[in-house]
This record gives C-alpha cells, sequence and structure tokens, in this order.
C-alpha cells in the first residue's frame, strides 16, 4: 500500500485525499504487522506463563533481556508513531511549523524506531548465526528490512516543510524512497515467509 500511495503521489492520479487514504490503509497493516512481529518472537523465545501449554500465545509479554523482543516492540512504537502522522496528514490548511510538528515529527520518530529495531533485530540473528550469517534467512530477512528502514528515513528528511517556500525538501526523494523503502519490506515479508522460526521449548513441571 505505501509503494501504490508513492506511485500515485508521483505521478498525481488521484487526488492528495486518495492519496492520504492509501498510505493510511497501508498504515494499518503495518501497525498490524508490527504486532503481529512481537507475537512471533514471543512464540519463538517461550513464556514462562504458558509452559504445557503449547497452542497459547500470550498478548503481551516483557522480555527485556531479549533482542529480538526489544527490537519487535520498538518497531511497533515505529509504527504506531507513523500511523499517527498518516492520521495528521488529513488536516488542512496547515503552516510549515504544525506540518512539521504534527506529520513530519511523528514520521520521522517512527523511522528513526525502524533504524533501532533493524539494528537490534541484525544484532540478535547475527548473534544467532555464528559466522554463518549470511547462509540464513532470518539474517536476509532483517538486512533487507533495515534497507527499507534506511529508505524510509531518508524520505522522511526530504518531506521536512521549508518555512520559506511551504515545499517539502525534497518530494522526488520522499516518493521514491517510500517506494523503495517499501518494496524492501515487502520483499523482506516474502523472504520471511521461507523462514519457519523454532518455538522455544518449554519444561512442564
Amino acid at each position: 500500500m505505501f509503494a501504490l500511495g508513492a506511485v500515485l503521489a508521483q505521478t498525481g492520479a488521484v487526488k492528495l485525499i486518495g492519496v492520504n487514504i492509501t498510505y493510511l490503509a497501508g498504515g494499518v497493516f503495518f501497525s498490524l504487522g508490527g504486532y503481529a512481529s512481537i507475537l512471533l518472537v514471543m512464540r519463538t523465545i517461550g513464556d514462562p506463563r504458558t509452559a504445557g501449554d503449547r497452542g497459547r500465545v500470550p498478548w503481551w509479554s516483557i522480555r527485556l533481556h531479549q533482542e529480538a523482543w526489544s527490537s519487535a516492540v520498538v518497531l511497533f512504537a515505529g509504527t504506531l508513531l507513523f500511523g499517527l502522522s498518516l492520521v495528521a496528514a488529513f488536516a488542512q490548511g496547515l503552516t510549515p511549523r504544525q506540518s512539521n510538528g504534527w506529520i513530519w515529527l511523528p514520521d520521522i520518530l517512527g523511522c528513526v524506531c525502524f533504524l533501532v529495531s533493524g539494528h537490534l533485530a541484525m544484532r540478535a540473528v547475527s548473534e544467532e548465526a555464528q559466522g554463518g550469517r549470511v547462509r540464513r534467512i532470518g539474517w536476509w530477512v532483517v538486512a533487507v528490512n533495515q534497507t527499507g528502514s534506511i529508505l524510509f528515513f531518508l524520505a522522511g528528511i526530504a518531506s521536512f516543510i521549508r518555512p520559506a517556500t511551504s515545499q517539502a525538501l525534497d518530494a522526488q526523494l520522499v516518493n521514491w524512497g517510500t517506494f523503495a523503502g517499501a518494496v524492501c519490506f515487502a520483499l523482506g515479508g516474502v523472504i520471511q515467509a521461507f523462514d519457519t522460526p523454532t518455538p522455544a521449548s518449554r519444561k512442564v513441571s
């Protein structure tokens, strides 16, 4: 959806409201995917509260000592910030200062969260790989997603509104950076479909 929104914005095929709706729809799925990643991590690393119940995954669990869990939580936080900026984009008649405060700021903070999440995920998979990282599907998923995060971050910086002109720093970079980043995230999802995490073993007392 983000890739489609970027193409629509670049080509001017639809009005701005159509672009915003497309982005918002993508943001909803993005946030759902972010939360799903938390559930996936909890299923993989295990949770003592569900010992003996192999089919049950808690809706939330704090696992600060697990980098994979921290990565997923930071990613989810980033999607929420990103979503906030997408909702604010529907506001009309904003001054450059208001646009930067309501739309750009949560957007760029979300992008920073994506970068931090990717860094934590890279550390987690690299530790697990023990030297054979490039042959692991999980490593490639993280690497491709991190590339998407970098592209989103560049697009986010370029979307800053200049007070003097009321225009983005680089509209082309905003659109194409978003498009390329979205393609990376989609590709990462496809690659991840071939990765089967092994749930942590649980001892039944």
